[in-house]
């Protein structure tokens, strides 16, 4: 098993509670943590908060303060997670 494989990094990545929704929302452009609130409204702040740090270290969303009034934190795909788009698209028509 080829354990350098783009696909299965992404679905070992994406594998835990919210990260495959974040990951969705994310590909539409810089989510704050507040739309996700929002947007999963069962969820809960730890929850999230765990999910958006796994993604995070596994280097698939980048963090970052905006300094303006009033301070929020947006998180966004880097660019090994905007090379993951296809992947995961190819993996979500899968599943329908």
């Amino acid at each position: 098993m080829n354990t350098n494989c783009p696909a299965t990094e992404l679905l070992k990545a994406l594998n835990g509670k919210w990260k495959s929704d974040i990951f969705k929302l994310a590909v539409q452009g810089p989510v704050r943590f507040g739309h996700l609130l929002k947007n999963f409204p069962e969820a809960n702040k730890q929850s999230l908060t765990t999910a958006l740090r796994e993604l995070e270290n596994d280097g698939f969303l980048s963090r970052t303060v905006v300094q303006l009034k009033p301070l929020h934190v947006e998180y966004q795909l880097t660019d090994k997670g905007l090379r993951a788009i296809e992947i995961f698209q190819s993996i979500e028509k899968i599943n329908s």
